[in-house]
């Protein structure tokens, strides 16, 4: 997977820490026992170089380096039983025809030990992973897993050792994964020769997004003397460039334990893995210098402009408003650690919020509609850099914004930031180190992944507590300090680029014809020979994608390893002011989470569609007597956050039946809960829906951001529209998050007047946040719960105003029965609440095929089929929910992924819906016809009890991941899923047998036998145009 700058730029941000164990007492802890190792201590072959207790992170680090190749090693010893383990390469690649990436795909296609076609995706249903990839960055490659299982984790680690020092690589792999001339049918010699690859296809859907295209661009401008200056992933039309000769060289050069960087995470022993990688992998090298190592760009005496392109865009908020101006300058080394959190704060200071200085100057006056898609602090690459700038600007005002931008910079070196921005952004930093988060290895591993590549010291990134604290003293010292650094960094900084990128109507033909000339060279140099060679070498590989693999070498944990209980979640079941709550103690680690549900069972149906609206905009209008970068400010201060989001929660017992709601969200340490809940009051009892200025700056950046969305999740769009017709919930959820939400938002950035909305806002409002129409819950540790109950309590008190009765606006309210999952939430609210009682059935529903087809300015297809089945408790879920995954397995991935050359494509179930997907697909209708011929392997029995027993693994290491303390209970609390609902589904799932499988292959998803319907995103289609049984968008 191509992993970009800005993808792995926000450090802090993604990091969750906390303890992840019960607040029982541990005697013998993960981290107690590594902290008795002592520097120069000689293990299994490696030596260790530091131990450090991180009581910020509740880890000790160990620090060790391999005595006979120098791989460097660090372990994390945690509390955590989700272990974690990654190995990291420097690569570092001089052309853009995307070797590291393509190696990433090629090493994970069979090994010395495991030479299986596809061990990779093979082990993905062999085993309990909570998580499995690869990544390809700017200057590395990351191969991690984690696992809660201690087998599991040797297993996996066996196959990632083999896969990433000991691979294949095979040649008809290379041209599988790479690329590869090809007949366009291979069976057909005198069918044109095309280019075909999962990478290939890969790279032509990532930068059909203008927003890749422009971060990428600005990397390779900003950095022009050495690897940053290439296109890591790979370039499209360099791709084609790349042997299979070169691919093995970059191999053997980069691919070297002595420039290895190992990182093992979690409470499993050290020694355990030292020895295992030491036998499995490290012995049989010997130490070399590789010569990976990324230089100093060198600094630039003045500054530079430049200009790109890009294709435009039909769903902009603003077609005369498309261009792109940023201005990025180069930061210092992100190995000086101090430094590099210093600049990753001021970065925040400047940019993030209503309060910084660059939203008030470059988004209050509406020139654009969001910053530009690269923003901010990035230290993903040797030298940092900050990017400030706008999207969806007229080409005319990019003058006007490299000015603002200046003026800007000038206006915060001479007043500098608040004292209460800073505290609030510190206090942000507090809220991250208390949350627990599932994957903070993972996590972990992402955060030092930089600057340690770069041989930089990953303790001192750990040691958070001692970096805010110097921070302080800094602040402390020199009142000036952090204007000295804007100065010095910005101002001053002859380094800086100013890019600009603006749409070209013919971009997507020019890059069409582009790939056609290159096609056209490659086959002109053709003999008869090598065009005989070429189809013969089509064939074999067909025939190797299409032969069943013995895949026996591979190590497999069994279904007699998944435990067959589920685990329970105590709650206790209360009121709050007459309203129905769920109190949920764990160890939060100084944290409230808090939720309610407010249902929108009486809002009337024309203002449905603007729900999503409405619940992004709540939280930044401001509220009582507070305008919105006051209250925003507040947030900041006082909490780790508040939001609402649209929620439809598909019933578990009924297709036509769902509830429909808002969910608000917020967290808080235990000191500020009195704080939390009177922001909440002053929502609910005066939000500020009179600022048109202000919406329309919000409207603007959200319709830019569903715009920017759909290249990178075309596949749940296509997903959401097939369900429109074929559930009443799936109608709904279109409606909030589907291509009719895109194309709604679209049209409310175009009004010139938006005091429709503005009056919509409060019409909603007083459905929503009623609570009548309302149930709670709150996660906290056991010593707080009793406090945060009763400032509930005085919460519901305060908005007890908001209480009105609405009749429903709904055709049929149902109310849930005895049996019902849900009707345990009824005699608990002394008023008749709706949310807690009530779902909702539209009466008279008619499921109705369909087939819909959007045009998009992309090269590639987002396809997807879905078929109304049956919903979650009923006795044939499990057995769909089986063959999903075993479809996706044994027979999709050969047909999308190998042979059809597409990204990623599979099966699921979930809402009542069988639905088949595709991602970044070359093929469009040819995916639906693949989609049949699964059906028909399916219905016809051939898989074997193996393949059934992995498709099991699959389907309960999700079943079993693990769930923060902040979730704990929500499912029971959305969804009705108590302990008991959730025994029972696994147990079916258990006893899910052949028989059983291929009987609802042949009762629901044969033709004929249910509603289905389709959906592709894609580039314009011919075929498609001259079939009348499609809808064009």
């Amino acid at each position: 997977m191509f992993r970009q700058a800005k993808a792995v730029a926000r450090k802090l941000r993604c990091l969750s820490f906390g303890p992840q164990t019960a607040w029982r007492l541990q005697s013998t802890s993960a981290r107690e026992r590594a902290l008795l190792y002592r520097p120069g201590q000689s293990i299994e072959g490696f030596t260790v170089k530091e131990v450090v207790a991180v009581p910020d992170l509740f880890l000790t680090a160990v620090k060790l380096t391999h005595d006979r190749t120098g791989a460097q090693y660090l372990h994390a010893a945690r509390d955590d039983s989700n272990n974690l383990f990654s190995v990291m390469l420097r690569t570092t690649p001089r052309d853009s025809t995307g070797v590291p990436h393509i190696l990433e795909h090629t090493v994970l296609c069979g090994s010395e030990r495991f030479p299986c076609r596809d061990p990779f995706f093979k082990m993905l249903n062999r085993s309990l992973s909570t998580f499995m990839n690869a990544f390809t960055a700017s200057d590395y490659t990351m191969y991690p897993f984690s696992t809660q299982n201690s087998k599991d984790f040797q297993n996996l680690l066996s196959v990632y050792l083999d896969a990433v020092f000991f691979p294949c690589l095979r040649e008809q792999d290379f041209r599988q994964e790479g690329w590869r001339l090809e007949n366009e049918d291979p069976q057909d010699l005198n069918s044109p020769l095309v280019f075909k690859g999962v990478v290939f296809n890969e790279m032509k859907g990532a930068f059909s997004d203008s927003e890749r295209v422009y971060g990428q661009q600005l990397q390779n401008k900003l950095f022009p003397d050495h690897t940053y200056s290439v296109v890591s992933g790979g370039e499209p039309l360099d791709i084609p460039d790349l042997t299979w000769e070169e691919l093995r060289r970059f191999h053997a050069t980069h691919y070297h334990p002595s420039n290895a960087r190992f990182f093992t995470y979690g409470d499993l022993p050290l020694e355990q893995h030292l020895q295992q990688i030491q036998q499995e992998a490290l012995s049989r090298f010997d130490r070399t210098e590789p010569d990976t190592h990324v230089p100093p760009q060198p600094a630039w005496t003045s500054p530079k402009e430049d200009h790109v392109t890009c294709g435009p865009d039909p769903l902009a908020p603003d077609p005369s408003k498309q261009s792109t101006v940023c201005v990025s300058y180069l930061l210092g080394d992100i190995t000086d650690t101090f430094e590099a959190f210093t600049l990753n704060l001021l970065s925040s200071l400047l940019m993030s919020g209503p309060n910084s200085p660059f939203y008030r100057a470059l988004l209050e006056p509406k020139i654009g509609s969001d910053f530009s898609s690269v923003v901010g602090y990035d230290g993903s690459t040797r030298q940092a850099s900050f990017s400030v700038g706008l999207q969806g600007t007229a080409e005319e005002d990019v003058e006007k914004v490299k000015h603002i931008i200046s003026q800007t910079l000038r206006e915060v070196i001479a007043t500098g930031f608040e004292e209460e921005r800073v505290e609030a952004l510190l206090h942000k930093i507090e809220i991250q180190m208390k949350h627990q988060s599932t994957s903070f290895g993972l996590s972990l591993a992402s955060y030092i992944a930089s600057c340690w590549n770069h041989d930089g010291d990953p303790v001192e990134l750990l040691n958070i507590g001692e970096l805010v604290s110097r921070f302080r003293r800094c602040l402390k010292e020199d009142p000036r300090y952090l204007q000295d650094k804007v100065q010095h960094y910005l101002q001053d900084n002859p380094h800086r680029l100013t890019l600009s990128m603006s749409p070209d109507q013919a971009y997507l033909e020019k890059q069409v014809l582009a790939e056609q000339e290159k096609l056209q060279r490659k086959t002109e140099a053709l003999t008869e020979g090598d065009r005989q060679e070429i189809y013969h070498k089509g064939l074999e590989l067909l025939e190797a994608q299409s032969q069943a693999q013995d895949a026996s070498c591979l190590p497999a944990l069994q279904v007699s390893d998944i435990q067959r209980t589920t685990p329970t979640t105590p709650v206790e079941m209360g009121t709050a002011g007459g309203v129905a709550v769920q109190y949920c103690k764990q160890p939060t680690n100084g944290m409230l989470y808090f939720r309610s549900m407010c249902s929108l069972n009486t809002l009337p149906e024309e203002l449905k569609v603007y729900v999503p609206l409405f619940c992004s905009v709540l939280t930044q209008l401001g509220c009582g007597s507070l305008d919105y970068r006051q209250q925003a400010q507040q947030m900041e201060l006082k909490t780790g956050g508040m939001s609402v989001s649209p929620l439809v929660i598909q019933d578990s017992a009924h297709l036509d039946m769902y509830e429909q709601g808002v969910l608000l969200f917020s967290s808080c340490l235990e000191r500020n809960v009195p704080d939390m809940f009177g922001l909440w009051s002053d929502i609910f009892n005066s939000p500020h829906f009179d600022d048109e200025e202000r919406l329309r700056v919000l409207v603007m950046m959200s319709a830019q951001e569903l715009a920017n969305g759909i290249s990178d999740s075309g596949h749940m769009y296509a997903m959401t529209q097939t369900g429109r017709s074929l559930t009443p919930a799936g109608g709904l959820q279109e409606t909030f998050g589907g291509m009719e939400q895109v194309k709604f938002m679209k049209r409310i950035a175009e009004m010139s007047d938006l005091g429709p909305v503005l009056r919509a806002l409060p019409r909603i409002k007083k459905h929503i946040l009623n609570p009548d129409n309302m149930r709670c819950a709150v996660n906290a540790t056991p010593q707080k719960m009793s406090a945060a109950a009763g400032q509930l309590e005085s919460f519901m008190k305060d908005v007890a105003g908001n209480r009105r009765s609405h009749k429903t606006t709904t055709p049929h309210i149902v109310e849930a029965s005895s049996s019902h999952p849900a009707s345990w939430w009824r005699g608990l609210s002394n008023r008749k609440c709706l949310c807690a009682s009530a779902v909702q059935q539209e009466v008279g529903f008619q499921p109705c095929q369909m087939k819909t087809f959007f045009p998009m300015a992309f090269p590639v297809n987002f396809v997807s089929e879905s078929i109304r089945t049956v919903p979650f408790t009923h006795a044939d879920y499990a057995s769909l929910y089986i063959l999903a995954r075993m479809m996706s397995a044994k027979y999709l991935h050969g047909e999308i992924r190998e042979k059809g050359g597409a990204y990623g494509g599979g099966a699921r179930m979930g809402g009542g819906l069988f639905s088949f997907y595709s991602y970044r697909d070359p093929n469009s209708v040819q995916t639906l016809s693949a989609f049949r011929r699964g059906v028909d392997w399916a219905r016809s029995g051939s898989f074997s009890q193996q393949d059934i027993d992995e498709a099991k693994l699959s389907v309960f290491s999700a079943v079993d991941a693990p769930v923060a303390p902040s979730n704990k209970g929500m499912g029971r609390f959305l969804n009705g899923m108590t302990d008991e609902v959730r025994q029972a589904h696994r147990e079916r799932l258990f006893a899910v047998s052949q028989k059983e499988l291929v009987d609802v292959a042949s009762r629901y998803l044969g033709v004929g036998q249910q509603t289905s319907a389709s959906a592709i995103l894609g580039p314009e289609n011919e075929s498609i145009k001259k079939d009348p049984s499609w809808i064009i968008k």
